[in-house]
């Protein structure tokens, strides 16, 4: 995927995402208060999913943000029921969730000036076995992404 996001660098401008924060988000929680963590960390272990395959296969442009991204064509049925599980919890407990419809993706390019000119990307397997909280953290005005935890899919969590 790094050879397609530098060859749309060239195409569309932006800035590439580091290959370190390639990430697909499940849920979005934005800024979560320290002290919430704990709890945070105990509910994502009770969430359940079996394991699943990704296939990134699809290239798009979000205008309104200047993103290029890549996703998918069809969303694997462990994906969405996973999503669901996490949103349920997640408002249960109060987290306040935005109502868009999930589209899972990778965010490549931030600031392009222009969508690719194609929009399908050769199949990339990406088998999904686990899933994490991560943290966005500020450095040397640039950001980067710090798993704090992770879990199983496939087993209980302890």
């Amino acid at each position: 995927m790094g050879d397609f996001a530098q060859s749309a660098q060239r195409e569309c401008g932006g800035r590439l995402v580091p290959s370190h924060n390639i990430h697909l988000t499940l849920v979005f929680l934005g800024a979560v208060a320290h002290e919430r963590l704990e709890g945070l960390e105990a509910l994502a272990a009770t969430i359940e999913g079996e394991p699943f395959a990704l296939t990134i296969d699809r290239v798009d442009y979000w205008r309104h943000n200047r993103i290029v991204w890549a996703g998918v064509k069809d969303c694997p049925d462990g994906l969405t029921a996973l999503v669901k599980r996490m949103e349920r919890a997640l408002g249960g407990v109060g987290f306040q969730l935005n109502n868009r419809p999930y589209v899972p993706h990778i965010t490549l390019l931030r600031d392009a000036r222009r969508p690719p000119a194609r929009s399908q990307l050769a199949p990339i397997a990406w088998p999904v076995s686990e899933f994490a909280l991560v943290e966005s953290v500020q450095l040397d005005n640039s950001q980067m992404y710090e798993v704090l935890q992770s879990w199983r899919l496939g087993t209980k969590s302890p």
